[in-house]
């Protein structure tokens, strides 16, 4: 699985200061969220100049392409695509002229009638160069300017949208900030020296020595300008809808979330995920890195011996070509080696985030076992994977996933583990901290908190457009 993307915005409040340097480094702390692509888009002034490209942040900037971008306010985006196709059209941040200006637009989510939108758009004259539904966004959000004030025009843009979307646009000198109204995809807001920024995550903040102030709250606008913030609620729910897998896998663990360290929620996880399914074993192992904390949870409450098994080649870039079948082998050890004498003639719990098709798994387990493992015991940090996911997570299809169609004993023969145990509903959301009723869990139920064409939805979120509120101003 891959996330849809990272989003940065940050204004200064003194001229001189170097917003491209500040926005590569913090696009460098979000770097997991996206390695497709990168950019950077900054106001100097007079214009708007962007430098995008494909690649890792290391790979689309130097130190000259930097120093071209002079300006104090701007905003960045790193890229994996759940909408559109992998080419340097869809790469963001999105720049589009109009007749009183030009806006640059940041995206990380995915919008569920994107393709509805883009015909009307379409029919109306509107000409794409993207096929990303960040286009769609950003035409929409240009019509709703030029014809209301700035709470009017995205108050609009709401009511069009649906799906999860955390936003940030460059307008002139100004960072606006918006999260869809269920607040599915994160978004935060901080403090740093001289200026203010949003991110997708605290991570990024930190990394700018800069101070977590809140989170974006789901429906809201944040307008920063010279370094300084209001905000306008826009929407108000009556429950939220985060998405689960920030929890269990995307997000980094030192960043903070809804008030909650992701490195302390994994590790209740991993904890509930040992009390649920204890093992006879004498070493807790992750498949690194995403079930790292995960198996120090595990261990924590089991007592089991906690121990690295695998270890990880963390150079191969996204350039690397799978070989052919009779090689698939060779690039799995690659990309993954065991430590023989951790695993010979020991009882393992394997631990991992999720399994989503089970081949991964199952070569895993079998290099464990040719390693000289006497018993593999998997444990996952999720429950089943019974769905697609429509909201900004590259997951595979419904057909793919093999808990859609298998018992938990049947994945389990599939994997060739001596037994599998994944973290129940219940311990999942106790781990988490947060209701049941504010998760989005459609991955794992099937169950959508928006209306998706063919699945099942939750009832009380169908009708978005009348929770759109009168603007209130909130923060100063």
């Amino acid at each position: 699985m891959h996330d849809a993307c990272g989003v940065v915005g940050i204004s200064f409040n003194e001229t001189g200061n170097n917003v491209a340097k500040s926005i590569y480094y913090a696009l460098y702390a979000l770097q997991h969220r996206g390695q497709e692509a990168a950019g950077i888009s900054v106001h100097d002034g007079k214009a708007i100049r962007t430098h995008r490209g494909m690649g890792l942040v290391s790979e689309v900037f130097d130190d000259a392409q930097i120093a071209l971008l002079r300006g104090q306010v701007g905003i960045g985006h790193v890229r994996y695509p759940t909408s559109g196709r992998s080419c340097i059209e869809n790469s963001q941040p999105l720049l589009v002229k109009f007749k009183d200006g030009a806006i640059a637009i940041a995206h990380n989510g995915n919008l569920v009638n994107s393709c509805q939108l883009r015909e009307n758009l379409e029919l109306a004259g509107d000409i794409f160069y993207s096929t990303s539904d960040t286009e769609v966004i950003a035409h929409l959000f240009v019509k709703e300017l030029l014809r209301y004030d700035l709470q009017e025009a995205v108050r609009a843009l709401m009511r069009k949208i649906v799906g999860s979307y955390s936003l940030v646009f460059l307008w002139g000198d100004t960072v606006l900030a918006v999260r869809d109204p269920l607040g599915i995809k994160p978004l935060c807001i901080g403090e740093i020296d001289s200026g203010i920024m949003v991110a997708s995550e605290s991570a990024a903040i930190d990394t700018l020595n800069g101070r977590l102030i809140r989170d974006v709250m789901p429906g809201e606008l944040v307008v920063i300008r010279h370094g300084e913030m209001k905000s306008y609620q826009l929407s108000r729910l009556p429950h939220p809808a985060h998405c689960i897998f920030e929890y269990i896998y995307f997000a980094r663990p030192d960043s903070i979330m809804d008030g909650r360290l992701i490195y302390e929620v994994r590790v209740n996880i991993g904890a509930n995920l040992a009390k649920e399914h204890p093992a006879n074993a004498d070493t807790v192992t992750p498949i690194p890195d995403s079930g790292i904390t995960l198996a120090v949870g595990y261990h924590q409450y089991s007592g089991i011996s906690y121990r690295e098994c695998l270890m990880k080649n963390r150079y191969i870039g996204r350039t690397f070509i799978m070989p052919d079948q009779s090689m698939r082998e060779t690039a799995v050890r690659l990309k993954m080696n065991t430590i023989r004498p951790n695993i010979e003639g020991h009882k393992l719990v394997l631990v991992d985030d999720s399994i989503v098709r089970g081949t991964t798994s199952r070569r895993i387990v079998d290099m464990v076992r040719k390693a000289g493992a006497e018993k593999v015991h998997v444990r996952i940090g999720s429950p089943p994977i019974m769905a697609p996911c429509y909201l900004g997570i590259d997951m595979a299809s419904r057909e793919e996933l093999i808990a859609a169609f298998k018992t938990v004993a049947g994945v389990e023969a599939v994997i060739n583990a001596d037994s599998l145990g994944y973290v129940s509903h219940k311990g999942l959301v106790d781990a988490v901290g947060i209701p049941k009723e504010n998760l989005c869990m459609g991955c794992l139920t099937g169950l959508y908190p928006v209306e998706i064409p063919g699945e099942k939805c939750m009832a009380a979120q169908t009708k978005l457009s009348e929770y759109i509120v009168k603007a209130t101003e909130d923060i100063t």
